[in-house]
């Protein structure tokens, strides 16, 4: 398989990966609290990837640990705990679609701040892709008055990290392969989220049926989707570009939305409306 096939297998595989991660969320929300689901995502990714990748941190430079360190902060700590929390008010599939605003803000910090080229066609999309964000949300809040869709801000957020992360990357991290960057990443991260965890009343709910199910459905979030998945997506990013890379939330929605239809949830036809303008945003942007 050529470069060119390998990266759309690569991109394939991804968006079912992270497709299924906001149903998995959702599960570990019934047992579990939002910073719980946060915190055991972070724990069982960095315990299986410090199992298969320990021997990868010794490539890691002691110039590029400030970046891997900078990179697990924005690309995994931060979204994990925002996502989880965002879902406690809105449907998952609701926040797989805003998702899809990472590659708009990807192109925008790479303009601002790491200056990359960019298209006219590129920039309108990053319009057209707002302007089915604000289409969708609002229609979301008036047509299930039962969420707060004040929470929609939070993966916004968490999309904006993300847009961070993939430049830093490809910017000072590209001559590190993506093991060696997902394991460090972890590494870093795993007693910050032991401490997290701690503070909660873990203690209490372990013994709980619901807790130990959520904390099954977390633990298979945590080393595929967010392990396994991270060391394809870094490998993705070196072997293409950023905005390439983040078009895998083209796919993540239409997964997600399958899953959403199996739990019960249910778009309005303005919240197809509004997601579809928001993939054609994303194409306009992605688009070279």
């Amino acid at each position: 398989m050529d470069a060119k096939q390998l990266k759309w297998a690569y991109l394939i595989v991804l968006s079912l990966i992270w497709g299924s991660s906001f149903i998995l969320i959702k599960r570990g929300l019934v047992g579990l609290t939002a910073v719980q689901v946060g915190s055991f995502r972070i724990i069982f990714a960095a315990l299986f990837l410090l199992v298969v990748g320990f021997k990868s941190l010794k490539k890691i430079s002691p110039r590029q640990w400030k970046f891997v360190a900078i990179t697990s902060l924005f690309g995994t700590f931060t979204p994990a705990y925002l996502f989880a929390i965002a879902e406690t008010e809105v449907d998952s599939s609701i926040v797989a679609i805003l998702n899809s605003l990472t590659p708009l803000n990807t192109l925008v910090l790479g303009i601002l701040i790491f200056g990359i080229q960019f298209q006219k066609r590129q920039v309108l999309g990053v319009f057209v892709g707002l302007v089915g964000c604000l289409l969708l949300v609002l229609s979301g809040a008036s047509a299930h008055p039962g969420q707060n869709y004040y929470y929609v801000v939070l993966v916004v957020i968490a999309t904006i990290c993300y847009a961070i992360n993939v430049n830093l990357i490809k910017k000072y991290l590209s001559d590190l392969n993506s093991v060696s960057i997902t394991t460090g990443n972890f590494a870093v991260l795993l007693i910050p989220a032991l401490i997290i965890l701690s503070t909660t009343d873990i203690s209490q709910r372990i013994n709980f049926e619901a807790t130990q199910h959520s904390i099954f459905f977390v633990m298979i979030l945590g080393v595929l989707g967010t392990g396994i998945a991270n060391v394809l997506f870094f490998k993705l990013i070196q072997m293409s570009s950023p905005v390439f890379a983040t078009s895998v939330t083209y796919l993540i929605p239409i997964v997600a939305f399958f899953w959403g239809l199996l739990d019960n949830e249910m778009l309005t036809p303005i919240q197809f409306f509004g997601a579809f303008i928001i993939l054609i945003g994303v194409y306009l942007s992605a688009k070279k």
